[in-house]
């Protein structure tokens, strides 16, 4: 799988970890054993050579991954509330901004089975020009998945409605759908509702939307899967629903299980993520463990 945007260091009360909706993708990806090369920059300085150096680590390819002279890496400060839920304040003008697509890059997407991309790194025209030429050469056959991360001021509803209209799978949180379903504040409840909008103004065949503790839900060929929650205690929920995400690819286009299934284990490894410091904890060898 292919993951383009965003890769950060997140600054949390207790501690900066790795960070970036697209790489925590790529990262659970990697530890769900799933070949996967992430497309993002980092600048020339000592932020950008400790994420390389972990990636490493973490046996993540860095082939993809350009350096900028004149940007810095980037970092998000992260804020927390009383239940774990964080906000962000992004800086601005860092090296992910402007990623560039190589060769490898390039050749990655001619074989990829998946595009995973988010919505936050669009911020810049740089980018959203170097998602149209991986877009242009990722095969046919292969899925084109848009993860939705409506973060103020760079939150361009028009363009997130343009980019549904060529998705294969949409995914969203419920305040996500709620907002470009009718503007609307989330109910518990409508998720149903706002997937089956979604669906039919889109042309989306999957939507997916996540709804916090209460669970997650699935539109997939027509048909309406829920996940109920589980109460965990939640250390912070940044990269909970990357997390799910790259398990509901894996076990949904990979592995080729059930639906339900494929749902329930996505939502069973969010709640370990978030009851978890940060968005890249190592996953234990048992998946019955989350």
């Amino acid at each position: 799988m292919l993951c383009f945007g965003e890769i950060l260091w997140d600054f949390l009360p207790d501690g900066i970890f790795p960070g970036g909706a697209p790489f925590n993708v790529a990262y659970h990806l990697r530890q769900l054993e799933v070949e996967t090369h992430l497309i993002s920059a980092v600048g020339w300085d000592l932020l950008g050579d400790e994420l390389l150096r972990r990636l490493r680590h973490w046996g993540l390819s860095t082939e993809t991954i350009e350096r900028h002279q004149g940007l810095p890496t980037g970092y998000v400060v992260a804020t927390l509330g009383a239940s774990g839920e964080a906000s962000y304040d992004i800086t601005s003008s860092v090296a992910w901004d402007q990623i560039t697509v190589t060769e490898d890059g390039l050749r990655a997407a001619i074989h990829t089975d998946a595009l995973v991309f988010g919505s936050l790194a669009l911020r810049s025209p740089f980018n959203r020009a170097a998602l149209e030429r991986l877009m242009a050469v990722v095969p046919a056959q292969a899925w084109r998945v848009f993860d939705v991360n409506l973060r103020a001021p760079y939150d361009n509803l028009a363009l997130v409605r343009e980019l549904a209209t060529r998705t294969t799978l949409l995914k969203l949180n419920a305040g996500e759908a709620a907002r470009l379903v009718d503007g609307g504040e989330p109910g518990f409840g409508r998720e149903e509702r706002d997937a089956r909008y979604l669906e039919e103004q889109y042309g989306c065949p999957m939507v997916c939307i996540t709804s916090g503790p209460h669970g997650a839900g699935l539109l997939h060929q027509g048909k309406w899967h829920w996940e109920t929650g589980r109460p965990v205690v939640v250390a912070d929920t940044v990269g909970a629903g990357d997390a799910f995400l790259a398990a509901l690819l894996t076990l949904l286009m990979l592995q080729k299980l059930p639906t339900e299934d494929c749902l329930a284990h996505a939502c069973r490894l969010g709640e370990w993520v978030a009851s978890q410091r940060g968005a890249t904890p190592v996953h234990p060898s048992n998946s019955a463990s989350y």
